[in-house]
């Protein structure tokens, strides 16, 4: 896994994670109540319903269909009543259970109407109205009201068909729909009837409850849920029942076990027509990606049946606070995610498969009828894990200025790295807090060096200086060491720094790579010498102080001004060994330690003792020797 978060006293970080979460809840809520998200969870609606296998063919129906073909052996629209007639009067010798005309037959259309009245007188016929007869089309008039029903179909925002309407108010009372009378037809011959749930008027086939669709069940918010609507559990894409055309019928080309005790539906599914409509299965579906209003009414009949015989229980939702809970732990799952994990594929992972969690648990609820907000709990994970990725972003930036500007460039890319993956621990308030470590200290002072400003011109001295403390410099970032400052002709290096070293191994390896950086350095500047003479310019001798001793660092100064400070008598101790004993300069870079630093270097130096020196402002003496060069 990635680097986890541990520092749990970051309040800063805590405070802005509870606030976004708070925030993006609040929105989410707000735009759910609004209907901002609703066309997303409609859309996640689709697609559970895309996800989920079909449903076995059902054998209670037989779909009448006329076809373009149909259209044209007639050779006219509407077709005449003789020959809707002859279809029914062939369909009614099969001993269906109830057959629905979804054909709008309210005036005359001969030849054969005469015909078509005596089969529409039929007990068990259903024939089809508009909801508002005014602006619509009424039922024809030889049938009475208790066979008729409406085959409006509630089209959702974006034109889709997802709801049924069993009952609506109408100027002449309550009327049914379409597909409930027919399943009320097939249904009386399975002994069940309606009746009215105790307590509350709802519809009770069976053993189900028909509970009213509201404006703000599962995904939906604000919609039209005048009159009793249900969510349109669909059985199938396509061949969920068995499809004859008109012609077959006619010619009597079918198997009257096909019609036999079953509901048949007669509608058209001719594209020229126009009685398609969207539905969710159409993204996913080849050709013409509409369903025919016939075959929605036979898919509305075989959830009502299923629902009745126990075979599909109908759709259930949460109440609005359950909803808003789900939504809750998703957002908050997404901060908590952000926050405590850092590595970025870490995150990748982790973003992925909570998502895949939710859209999985939220296919299994729906593949037990239950439909629950999707698209708004995704979007608030996914928001509140960029919000606080961008947050930390930034603070990351404005921490590795902080860092930045403490060290500078001064520092090698491995202590860099180092410093800024415990930068949690170190960073305080925008500064870095005293550690207390055993660091290796490097002074270097170039002697003679007032003499040798007063012979150049400033600009050439600036110059030659810089050639100089490039090498320097470089050789110190080489060794793993800090370059802490620049004294004009100096320099102070600190090597142990800024991570507290815990071993003597770790001590051990600073002291060896501080001398090891001198002895390079005094390499280069015989080489520089050379080249020096050769342009006519001066020559140098330097001095080096190491020591090895307790330190303190961290942040020297104000928000205007801070520096990366090294503080203690370990500091003063290598200073003064730069600068004992001037005038005993034995070659051009001479190097001193005191015994604290040999006795890390495992004799992997030679060295010449010096003494016991007493050294400016030390009350005891201290164990110098001076460094010859590597063995």
């Amino acid at each position: 896994m990635g680097q986890v978060r541990h520092s749990w006293a970051n309040w800063a970080e805590i405070r802005f994670v509870a606030i976004t979460v708070l925030t993006i809840t609040g929105v989410l809520v707000g735009g759910r109540h609004w209907g901002r998200l609703q066309i997303l969870e409609l859309l996640a609606y689709d697609q559970l319903m895309r996800w989920r296998a079909d449903e076995p063919t059902d054998p209670r129906l037989l779909l009448v269909t006329i076809t373009e073909d149909d259209l044209r052996a007639q050779q006219r629209w509407p077709i005449p009543d003789s020959a809707i007639a002859q279809a029914l009067a062939r369909l009614q010798s099969y001993q269906p259970r109830a057959i629905g005309i979804d054909i709008y037959r309210d005036f005359p259309v001969p030849p054969g109407h005469e015909q078509l009245v005596a089969q529409l007188e039929k007990p068990n016929l259903v024939a089809i109205r508009s909801i508002d007869t005014l602006s619509g089309t009424p039922a024809p008039p030889e049938v009475p009201p208790e066979r008729v029903g409406f085959n409006d179909l509630a089209l959702d925002p974006d034109g889709v068909v997802r709801r049924n309407i069993l009952f609506s108010e109408a100027k002449d009372g309550t009327i049914f729909s379409f597909s409930l009378r027919l399943a009320l037809a097939y249904l009386q011959g399975e002994g069940i009837s309606p009746t009215g749930e105790e307590g509350t008027n709802y519809l009770k086939l069976g053993d189900e409850v028909f509970v009213p669709l509201q404006p703000d069940s599962g995904g939906y918010q604000n919609i039209d849920a005048q009159g009793y609507q249900i969510l349109l559990n669909y059985r199938s894409r396509h061949n969920f029942a068995r499809e004859v055309t008109l012609s077959q019928v006619l010619y009597g080309s079918i198997d009257p076990n096909w019609v036999r005790d079953k509901v048949v539906l007669m509608g058209s599914t001719a594209p020229s027509l126009k009685d398609t409509h969207f539905i969710p299965y159409s993204p996913g579906l080849s050709g013409s990606r509409q369903m025919a209003g016939v075959v929605i009414h036979a898919q509305m009949v075989s959830q009502i049946l299923d629902a009745a015989t126990g075979e599909r229980p109908l759709f259930w939702y949460w109440s609005e606070k359950q909803e808003i809970f789900w939504i809750i732990v998703w957002v908050l799952l997404g901060g908590i995610v952000a926050w405590w994990f850092r590595h970025p594929l870490t995150i990748s992972l982790l973003v992925s498969g909570c998502l895949v969690i939710l859209s999985g648990s939220g296919f299994y609820l729906f593949t037990r009828s239950g439909w629950v907000p999707l698209a708004t709990p995704a979007l608030g994970f996914i928001f509140t894990v960029g919000t606080v990725l961008t947050y930390q972003s930034y603070q990351d930036r404005q921490q590795h200025k902080i860092v930045m500007k403490l060290l500078g460039q001064n520092t090698s890319p491995e202590i860099a790295e180092a410093l800024w993956q415990k930068r949690d621990r170190l960073l305080e308030s925008g500064k870095l807090p005293g550690v207390q470590l055993t660091a290796t200290m490097l002074f270097l002072d170039i002697k003679g060096f007032s003499t040798i400003s007063e012979q150049m011109a400033p600009s050439d001295l600036l110059d030659w200086l810089n050639q100089l403390l490039e090498v320097i410099t470089h050789e110190v970032l080489s060794h793993h060491g800090v370059v802490n400052k620049f004294t004009g002709d100096g320099v102070m290096a600190v090597f142990g720094v800024p991570m507290s070293r815990q071993h003597k191994q770790e001590v051990l390896l600073d002291a060896q790579r501080a001398v090891e950086c001198a002895v390079a350095i005094a390499e280069h500047l015989e080489v520089m010498n050379q080249n020096w003479r050769s342009l006519g310019l001066p020559t140098i001798q330097m001095r080096i102080g190491i020591f090895t001793g307790p330190v303190v660092v961290g942040s020297l100064g104000g928000k205007d001004r801070l520096e990366y400070g090294v503080l203690g008598d370990s500091v003063n101790t290598a200073a003064r060994l730069e600068a004992c004993e001037k005038d005993r300069q034995p070659n051009n870079c001479r190097i001193l330690i005191a015994k604290e630093t040999l006795v890390f270097l495992e004799d992997k130096f030679k060295v010449e003792s010096w003494g016991l020196l007493a050294l400016k402002g030390k009350k005891q003496m201290v164990d110098v020797y001076l460094v010859l060069g590597r063995r």
